[in-house]
């Protein structure tokens, strides 16, 4: 079976990584849509002990729903002085409703008084792609992606979103530029995201998606 695929369900209703991951992604030809785009109401749990786990159950579960090829992500913070935390809860980690400014004062208020030395934190990325036409629906495709840093003393720039305004890259000192304060095309080139997207996306370009045919894996 062959077919040039127009859409790509991306599992998310955050329009900021639906626009990210378009741009990240770059597949001519392609139409990248969220869930709400596609009338999706359901929502999948998100109650994973991993980044993986999340991913690989989000792919799975809206690929069934809308029969369509499907790209999830999850990402998350995590954080050395607080054994890896927040993690897969950084989104709620300031409670299931918290706001990025909330979590980015909880995380703050967590390490007051420590030093750069002992703020040592990364971005993670896992992108999972299932596509019900490959031929084995329920086959994962996994990539990641990670950004080394440390979390700033106090917030900087309004740019990106999520915490963002505190992480500082490695490549910084001290004090020095938060991604908050990074063009789009500057994170774009080194964020965990960008790591994942271009690993993914050479998956599926290879698979058709953005120039040529699709074809059944194995075909």
């Amino acid at each position: 079976m062959t077919r040039t695929p127009e859409r790509l369900l991306v599992a998310t209703r955050s329009r900021h990584k639906l626009v990210e991951l378009r741009s990240l992604l770059h597949l001519p030809g392609v139409h990248l849509v969220d869930l709400d785009d596609v009338g999706i109401r359901d929502e999948a749990p998100e109650d994973g002990a991993t980044f993986e786990e999340n991913a690989v159950f989000k792919a799975r579960f809206y690929a069934d729903r809308s029969g369509m090829p499907t790209l999830a992500d999850d990402s998350g913070l995590e954080v050395d002085a607080l054994q890896g935390g927040p993690g897969v809860r950084t989104r709620r980690f300031a409670g299931e409703d918290a706001t990025d400014e909330e979590n980015n004062a909880y995380l703050l208020a967590r390490l007051e008084g420590l030093p750069p030395e002992r703020r040592a934190a990364r971005y993670r990325c896992v992108l999972a792609l299932v596509d019900p036409a490959s031929g084995r629906p329920g086959a994962v495709t996994l990539r990641r992606g990670r950004f080394e840093g440390r979390i700033a003393a106090a917030p900087r720039g309004d740019g990106g979103f999520g915490y963002d305004p505190i992480f500082e890259p490695l490549t910084e000192p001290p004090g020095g530029r938060t991604v908050g304060l990074y063009s789009s095309a500057e994170k774009n080139r080194v964020s965990h995201r960008a790591m994942a997207a271009a690993a993914m996306r050479r998956v599926l370009r290879a698979r058709g998606f953005g120039g040529g045919r699709r074809t059944r894996e194995g075909s």
